[in-house]
């Protein structure tokens, strides 16, 4: 079966070749890649972070995969005074991949997990050489990694060779739950988390009903809170870009957050009901933090899956005796108990993962990106010519612009957009890591093709 699919290495396409050629679908590609990046980029992703998927069964309504970890019971609100920390044992929740690979698995993957695996666990026990990205990472955080001795145990070397987290690997194939009742937990606990036994064996991923809208014949789909699916929803096909990407942002910043604490109003995410949107402090901006895989085959089933640590390389902390990096999504608590994302026993943590499914009556489209916060304004300049482009590979090189606070930073040969006046704007030489990693894979008119970003070090194939 031919799968288009994109993904930010190489060794995650070898990955998907080989699990396509023994006969996977776009499943079962995504899945695989999805394996090999937590061994070849944990800088950015690994079986210790969070997962959300957008997944289109051929023939079949497109799903929300939302695997997000939750604080644990015991947590101490008080203890943490102001503001929550950015790295460390108390930014580490539940970590939600591993559910999320069997939830995606579950909706149509041909081949077993264990066999999926396969290449990452000879990826983990042979080595792989740091690519261009996790090298930068590594300059640009080598405080932070030499000040864990998991991480300057493994990441410190030319080439990744991890035996622990091929073990860890290896026991996730055979049993998936394993993971949640496993060497982790001990884990996380000696590392100084709150989180015990019973946090892990909570967690389940949830699949249901994405947030949905249509412009012209197309209709996006995108994941519900806690995820900022709505973010984009928001500012998807809209006419004046950067002035609804600032609102949208703000009511994000303001009303986000886990359903689990409390109501939180989608129509005002949406921009659709009319709300004054109280000031908030400006939320930090990580780097590195995310994965996207994009896989379609020519049944049309289509997978936009993407995984994270937030931050490069997380909370700054790798458990040896499971290889694994844990994430820090924790720190995108509020310690306000009124914010819609307040931090509390049990709850999740907003997300800034963003995948995102396109339909129309012939075509589908798996789009989805790295970017933290600025991943819905990326997604939304490419989204108007994901269908009529007849060059994915272009597109997702097409130079972009991104807000940070009040400056617009724009790519060069990128002419500023309208409504940057209460904006700075400035532009930079080449393109940037911080306009995202985009991967692109679409069905359209019977034809596959993919786009994979140069902002990252990947690839994009159609397999035969």
């Amino acid at each position: 079966m031919p799968v288009a699919i994109a993904a930010p290495h190489p060794a995650a396409v070898d990955a998907a070749r080989e699990v396509v050629a023994a006969g996977g679908n776009a499943f079962d590609a995504a899945l695989a890649a999805a394996g090999a990046l937590t061994v070849a980029y944990p800088h950015q992703c690994s079986v210790g972070g969070d997962m959300v998927a957008m997944v289109r069964p051929a023939h079949s309504p497109v799903r929300a995969v939302v695997s997000i970890g939750a604080a644990a019971r015991a947590v101490d609100v008080a203890a943490l005074g102001d503001h929550m920390p950015q790295s460390g044992p108390q930014t580490v929740t539940v970590p939600g991949v591993v559910a999320g690979w069997a939830a995606v698995h579950g909706l149509g993957a041909r081949l077993p997990l264990d066999r999926l695996l396969e290449p990452a666990v000879r990826l983990a026990t042979e080595g792989v050489d740091l690519a261009p990205g996790l090298r930068t990472a590594v300059e640009r955080r080598i405080d932070v990694i030499r000040a864990d001795p998991g991480l300057s145990a493994i990441m410190l070397r030319p080439r990744l060779v991890q035996p622990a987290l091929a073990e860890t690997l290896t026991g996730i194939g055979r049993d998936w739950r394993s993971f949640y009742a496993g060497p982790i937990v001990a884990g996380v606990r000696a590392l100084g988390s709150p989180l015990d036994g019973e946090d892990f064996a909570a967690h389940a991923a949830e699949v249901g009903e994405p947030l949905r809208t249509v412009i012209g014949e197309t209709t996006w789909h995108a994941a519900p809170p806690p995820v900022q699916g709505a973010t984009f929803l928001a500012i998807v096909g809209s006419s004046s870009l950067v002035a609804d990407s600032l609102r949208a942002q703000a009511a994000r910043d303001a009303f986000l957050g886990d359903p689990r604490g409390g109501p939180i109003p989608v129509d005002r995410l949406l921009l659709r009901t009319p709300s004054v949107v109280p000031s908030a402090a400006e939320a930090p901006e990580p780097a590195g933090d995310t994965v996207a895989v994009t896989a379609v085959d020519d049944e049309g089933n289509a997978v936009t899956l993407i995984q994270s640590v937030f931050e490069s390389f997380g909370a700054g902390l790798l458990d040896p005796a499971t290889g694994v990096v844990l994430h820090n999504r924790g720190s995108s608590f509020s310690l306000d108990p009124a914010h819609p994302a307040h931090l509390g026993p049990g709850l999740r943590p907003p997300h800034t993962l963003c995948p995102a499914i396109a339909t129309t009556e012939d075509s589908v489209i798996a789009l989805g990106c790295q970017g933290g916060r600025a991943q819905p304004w990326i997604l939304a300049q490419l989204a108007p010519d994901v269908l009529s482009a007849p060059d994915p590979g272009a597109l997702v090189t097409r130079p972009r612009w991104i807000i940070r606070g009040d400056h617009l930073i724009l790519e060069p040969g990128l002419a500023e957009p309208p409504g940057t006046s209460d904006l700075r704007v400035s532009t930079v030489p080449a393109l940037h890591d911080d306009a995202g990693h985009v991967q692109l894979s679409r069905l359209r008119n019977g034809l596959l093709d993919a786009g994979s970003d140069p902002r990252a070090d990947g690839l994009a194939a159609v397999l035969p």
